[in-house]
């Protein structure tokens, strides 16, 4: 396996980061999660706009222009001979020293993982997911903005080590008010009256690519849709629940703390979605040839 890094590629056991790298000390740092399809890498060039404005925010300038990030993803591709991916980029802050000063971090460490992923097995596909209600917290949105998809995702592991002792896939996470954010690594979609809704993503949630590509799918196939704040007794008498994420794509979810959704079947429209989902893999990104 070859790995780029800081424009290079190197073999998978050579690929070595310094313990000084502020990614490693403290999660400073942004990445993308990005799928390919059949040698084509849905929605490149929206994964890369929002590694630019996660970096942004963060006020890390990334060592090179967007167009030859797309070049070094496609090239890593190549190299590894891969139609069908799951890569990872990410860019750190770079080597600096153990204090937390960010501008003791001269140059941005940026590489990219091309391999293969299955996050979940095909029978929850088929059958769905049962989930529970996590007890931690999301951050909050004014200490951390969810809009930034930074290496730092604590919050996030300790909801899921939760779902892992309750022998489950995944948790929902909620707000300090007790609103529904998102899941530990997934955007939540839930069907109510035939009407697509989702936690707007300023409630704590990532504005995920896959989320909005669903609700563009959605929206196409006449399937009606709205942002609104969700308390989990809405997710309990919802008439389908289903997940969405560049690795998870759509999962449908039948049981909730143990609470059946839809009679413990994924439901119709989930179905529908997840088969035009396929479809539009298909033709929607960049395209390269091995």
């Amino acid at each position: 396996m070859k790995i780029y890094l800081s424009g290079k590629l190197v073999d998978k056991d050579k690929a070595v980061v310094s313990v000084f790298d502020h990614g490693l000390l403290y999660g400073d740092g942004v990445f993308e999660g990005i799928r390919s399809y059949n040698c084509l890498v849905f929605k490149l060039k929206d994964h890369i706009d929002r590694l630019y404005r996660s970096a942004e925010a963060i006020e890390l300038k990334i060592p090179m222009a967007k167009a030859d990030m797309i070049k070094a993803v496609v090239k890593t591709l190549k190299a590894n001979g891969l139609k069908d991916a799951y890569i990872r980029l990410v860019v750190t802050r770079g080597v600096g020293d153990l204090g937390l000063d960010p501008r003791k971090c001269k140059a941005p460490t940026v590489f990219i993982i091309t391999d293969k992923i299955s996050l979940y097995p095909k029978e929850f596909y088929r059958d769905g997911l049962a989930i529970i209600t996590a007890k931690t917290k999301r951050n909050l949105t004014t200490a951390l903005d969810p809009k930034i998809k930074s290496l730092n995702y604590l919050n996030n592991i300790l909801a899921k080590i939760e779902a892992i002792k309750a022998g489950t896939q995944e948790a929902i996470m909620l707000t300090y008010n007790d609103y529904v954010a998102e899941c530990t690594g997934d955007n939540i979609f839930i069907i109510s009256g035939k009407k697509l809704i989702t936690p707007p993503v300023d409630v704590g949630a990532l504005e995920g690519i896959t989320r909005d590509a669903v609700i563009t799918l959605a929206q196409m196939l006449g399937i009606g849709f709205e942002e609104k704040m969700l308390k989990i007794e809405d997710l309990y008498t919802a008439d389908e629940i289903f997940l969405t994420g560049t690795a998870a794509e759509i999962v449908p979810v039948v049981m909730i703390d143990k609470r059946r959704i839809n009679g413990g079947k994924p439901g119709d429209i989930t179905k529908r979605l997840m088969e035009e989902f396929k479809s539009i893999t298909k033709t929607n990104g960049v395209k390269y040839e091995l």
